[in-house]
C-alpha cells in the first residue's frame, strides 16, 4: 500500500480516500449489526486513510 501511494496523482488519491471512507463507514455499521468477522479490518482502513491524507498533505 505504501509504495503504491507515491506513484499516484492527487485525483487518484482523492478517489481512493473516498472509497476508504465509505468502506470504513460500512464496517462501522456492520459492527453495530455484528456482521463483521474481521476485527482488524477497521484498524487497517484507518491507517490507510491516514497514509493517504499524509501523502496529500505532502503534495500541497
Amino acid at each position: 500500500m505504501k509504495k503504491g501511494l507515491l506513484k499516484k496523482n492527487k485525483d487518484d488519491l482523492m478517489k481512493e480516500l473516498d472509497e476508504k471512507r465509505l468502506s470504513l463507514r460500512d464496517i462501522r455499521f456492520g459492527i453495530a449489526g455484528s456482521k463483521s468477522k474481521n476485527v482488524k479490518e477497521q484498524k487497517t482502513i484507518k491507517k490507510d486513510i491516514a497514509r493517504i491524507m499524509t501523502e496529500l498533505r505532502i503534495m500541497n
